[in-house]
């Protein structure tokens, strides 16, 4: 897709100084432009590249002016950086605006679906299934039974949907993701073996949740696991069975939360976070990456460590860490002296 600096211009608000006829084509580093590129200038470490890039058109806040000659074309807004991101995010929606159904796909009965439906090929829709407006779902995915889908979602290639399954709308899940797989449910028998418990109940996600690439996220043993709106999970995530994740909440990689435990909203929880189950987690808490958390936590805290501490409370006790061998280093001294 090629855009002129004009189009771009009419976009963002912005103003064209330069050739408004300029042509891009493709997005690239301000340091690593070629002709027919796209490229911004927000941070002032940067500013000496604009004078040598070769970008064929670049977006500047409506301060900067230049003190030396330039030859790429420049795209005045009032914030560089928040205007590239929007401009990512209108390149991201036509790229994505596929529709209609590719076979081999298989849609069962009582399907209904809304307008600018994309089904990839490969994909499998089971019965009773309902879903909204402007849905895409990319090859090699699976919808189970009764499973409801709101509009303008996206489900990438491979994304695996179990039955009974309700997602809100403007809801992003990434490849390899599974919703509402079993929960890890076993009851131990007198001879040792460990039989299954059922697991009946369902994932609830609200609007605007993005989940990345393959996580997973268990059904409930009975009633729901809920993920709320606006809650951001990135790649590699378990959420076990009954947990709630609340408003707004974002999760980084490889953390694990176990059964029926309740975290509040605008929380920020870090990578490789272990979290037990049955406890409760307040609302606004920070989880520092790798910690381990072994009890409820009030509103606010902000913690760290396994077992995790106040965040303070660790940063001091660290430097008293790493300086362990000199200060047993020190008290042998004394004892010697003493002796």
């Amino acid at each position: 897709m090629k855009f002129t600096a004009a189009q771009i211009a009419g976009i963002l608000e912005g103003e064209v100084v330069g050739n408004p006829n300029a042509e891009v084509y493709k997005l690239s580093k301000i340091e690593e432009g070629t002709e027919g590129s796209l490229t911004f200038l927000a941070n002032p470490k940067y500013i000496n590249f604009i004078y040598s890039t070769q970008a064929t058109v670049t977006i500047v806040s409506n301060t900067f002016e230049p003190e030396q000659e330039i030859t790429t074309t420049l795209i005045k807004v009032e914030d560089a950086y928040k205007s590239f991101s929007k401009l990512l995010e209108y390149y991201n929606q036509v790229k994505l605006m596929k529709s209609g159904i590719e076979q081999p796909s298989v849609i069962s009965e009582g399907v209904t679906y809304g307008t600018d439906l994309y089904l990839g090929s490969f994909c499998y829709v089971g019965k009773n299934v309902t879903i909204g407006n402007n849905v895409k779902i990319y090859p090699n995915s699976f919808i189970g039974d009764n499973v409801t889908i709101g509009d303008n979602c996206i489900f990438f290639a491979g994304v695996r949907i179990y039955s009974e399954t309700e997602i809100g709308a403007n809801c992003t899940i990434h490849s390899g993701t599974i919703v509402g797989s079993d929960g890890f449910g076993f009851a131990p028998q007198e001879d040792g073996t460990y039989k299954k418990v059922p697991q009946i109940g369902n994932v609830i996600i609200e609007d605007d949740v993005e989940i990345g690439s393959c996580s997973t996220i268990d059904r409930a043993t009975l009633g729901s696991t809920i993920i709320k709106k606006g809650v951001k999970l990135d790649n590699h995530i378990q959420v076990a069975h009954n947990v709630e994740i609340g408003e707004n909440t974002v999760i980084a990689a490889q953390t694990g939360i176990a059964g029926s435990t309740k975290i509040g909203k605008n929380c920020m929880i870090g990578g490789q976070v272990g979290i037990v189950g049955h406890i409760t987690i307040g609302n606004g808490v920070k989880i520092q990456a790798q910690s381990g958390i072994g009890k409820s936590l009030s509103d606010g805290e902000v913690v760290q460590g396994s077992p995790a501490f106040n965040y303070g409370d660790f940063a001091k006790s660290f430097v008293h860490f790493r300086n362990l061998p000199k200060i047993v280093s020190e008290l042998e001294e004394i004892k010697k002296q003493q002796q």
